[in-house]
């Protein structure tokens, strides 16, 4: 059944359409104004809106603008008692669903219109059940994302993993590089042999060689028995090497033989063991710039780098925040058993414009810290960290810095124009946005630009 908000002036209406509609099994809240409308919809998703057009404090029109602005997804039918073929086009330009004329007939003109809906919403879930169990198969559910850089990712993940060759993850810390090996693996021909991960950085040298390679009793002190490696664990599988760019020198001459003869000798053995093993490599590092200054050798580079893949950081994808954020308040309201239903607009806004410089980890701590801390139903902008809003308030606020004769300072370290433009521009959209109350023909006026170009610009920076 669907979940309806009743939006009307008239107390009768909304308590007929509510009384007529809970009787067939639907979920039904009344508004009896524009504003009330707008607070329910920010606080809670509804599948339909049955709204007047003729209100005193908002038309119809300006309420299905913002509903659009806040629940793409749903339904919005307009009702009128006085149809003109003005409120008509509005209708139809600004995306109302259904456009119905107020009368002795209105019941049984919305009846088949929620029946629709109903029946859309029943194929929607089943349909995303279906994505959701595909995506569980393949590895990629926990891979997440709409920009176009995750999308490319995840093309690129499909195209390669049935491949034999090798592959390097290259990206910031907390970008989700394991996620990425792990969706290689499930959808390769190996997805049925075992998954191994180490963490070269974690480790000496001389006990990552032998948690890599194994080693034989009595090899040195407190080897009491034989003991196979990593590579043999992930025999007919794959081997999952992170922060390779912290292994030593003489580890990467090792690692390079085992790769290339595909043979492991175990510590203190003679005897080499063929090992039949798809090595996945992940590093935060420049390995080219670590090869240039002799860190790193650049024979085991080309070895692992077959395939390099590059995950952006979570600033070079915001558009993917507020759908990471949906996903991880998903799955810790669930685990934490609170009753968090949502994240207010405001602090939305400040996930969006937050640099993040730990990533999607980030972006999870913080979510999971929000869902402990907040009392309410919705997570607020106070339950996010000071961090967090200090950032946020400094760049949508701080205009560039100038010395005392009004020239612009440019910072000592430099400075990356572009993105800094592009975080300005997508700073001031959202403050606009929050200052028209999410009405975006009244954001374009307040910067004085175009609806049209504000469109583009919205679409651009995923606001």
């Amino acid at each position: 059944m669907a979940h309806l908000l009743i939006v009307d002036d008239e107390r009768s209406i909304c308590e007929l359409l509510e009384i007529s509609f809970r009787k067939e099994g639907h979920k039904v809240e009344i508004a009896l104004s524009g504003e009330a409308a707008k607070r329910l919809l920010a606080a809670r998703t509804f599948d339909i809106v049955v709204s007047d057009i003729c209100m005193p404090d908002m038309d119809g029109v300006e309420l299905l603008r913002y509903c659009k602005e806040v629940s793409p997804s749903t339904v919005f039918i307009l009702i009128t008692g006085v149809p003109t073929i003005d409120t008509a086009i509005d209708a139809v330009n600004f995306g109302a669903d259904r456009y119905v004329i107020k009368g002795d007939r209105l019941l049984d003109e919305l009846r088949p219109a929620i029946q629709q809906v109903t029946q859309n919403l029943a194929l929607r879930k089943e349909a995303g059940d279906l994505r959701r169990e595909l995506r569980r198969v393949t590895g990629l559910d926990n891979m997440i994302g709409v920009s176009p850089k995750m999308r490319a990712i995840f093309e690129l993940i499909t195209n390669i993993a049935p491949q034999p060759s090798r592959v390097l993850i290259t990206g910031e810390s907390g970008t989700g590089k394991e996620l990425v090996a792990r969706a290689i693996h499930e959808n390769s021909s190996r997805s049925k042999g075992p998954f191994i991960t180490i963490n070269c950085g974690a480790f000496p040298e001389t006990l990552l060689e032998s948690e890599l390679f194994g080693y034989m009793k009595g090899a040195f002190t407190g080897a009491t028995e034989n003991r196979r490696g990593l590579f043999h664990a992930a025999h007919g599988g794959t081997l999952f090497m992170d922060e390779i760019g912290n292994m030593s020198v003489t580890m990467q001459v090792k690692l390079y033989r085992v790769l290339q003869e595909g043979k492991v000798r175990p510590v203190g053995s003679t005897e080499e063991v063929d090992v039949d093993v798809r090595a996945i490599a992940a590093t935060n590092k420049d390995l080219e710039k670590e090869i240039a200054e002799g860190r790193f050798r650049e024979d085991l580079y080309y070895r692992l780098s077959v395939i390099p893949i590059h995950l952006p950081p979570l600033r070079e994808r915001r558009e993917d925040i507020p759908l990471l954020a949906r996903e991880f308040l998903g799955r810790l309201v669930k685990s934490m058993g609170k009753k968090v239903e949502g994240i207010e607009p405001e602090a939305m806004r400040l996930l969006e414009v937050y640099d993040w410089p730990g990533n999607v980890r980030e972006l999870e701590n913080t979510i999971e810290r929000a869902v402990a801390l907040e009392a309410g139903n919705r997570i607020s902008a106070e339950s996010l960290p000071e961090r967090i809003r200090t950032q946020a308030q400094q760049w949508i606020a701080a205009p560039a810095p100038h010395n005392g004769n009004g020239a612009t300072v440019l910072p000592e370290e430099g400075i990356n124009l572009e993105e800094h433009i592009q975080r300005l521009e997508r700073s001031y959209l959202l403050a606009a946005l929050e200052r028209s109350g999410g009405v975006r023909t009244q954001a374009a006026s307040i910067l004085r630009m175009t609806y049209r170009s504000f469109r583009h610009y919205a679409k651009k920076y995923g606001v």
